[in-house]
């Protein structure tokens, strides 16, 4: 019996003698590439120089740049719509207008017209108590109406 244990660990023994060792992953934590960003200058140079690439030039010409052909093609929709400043580098998200002169002056009626119908409102809560009120106590209209002339 203790023979046969022996033989098991044998060949465990040379079974982990001859498996790779496990090496643990390098714990440093690797930055984040920043994203290229192009300057005008660069973007027209490169727009130059495919347009000067002869048939099957231009694959090479993206490569050596780095770039893909989307992005090639939205600075030459860009170029043709005669925007140079359109290539310049822009922050993503909307584009903040100026406010027109007209809307402050719209957002102040509509306050306006907002505190109006609240007075409106107000007011016809008021009418309709002193009717009532008018009512229980036996008044007719006409009668205050000839009491104070």
């Amino acid at each position: 019996m203790k023979h046969r244990t022996d033989k098991v660990s044998a060949q465990l023994e040379h079974q982990t003698a001859s498996a790779p060792t496990f090496q643990a992953p390098d714990p440093e934590v690797v930055a984040k590439p920043q994203r290229r960003r192009f300057t005008a200058e660069e973007k027209q140079r490169i727009l130059d120089e495919a347009d000067a690439c002869a048939h099957g030039e231009l694959e090479a010409l993206l490569r050596g740049e780095g770039l893909h052909y989307s992005t090639l093609r939205q600075w030459c929709r860009a170029r043709e719509k005669g925007a140079f400043e359109a290539l310049r580098n822009q922050k993503p998200g909307p584009v903040a207008s100026e406010a027109h002169p007209a809307e402050a002056r719209v957002a102040e009626l509509e306050r306006e017209n907002q505190r109006l119908k609240e007075e409106l409102t107000k007011a016809k809560i008021i009418i309709d108590v002193q009717k009532k009120v008018s009512e229980l106590l036996g008044l007719s209209p006409q009668d205050e109406s000839s009491e104070t002339s």
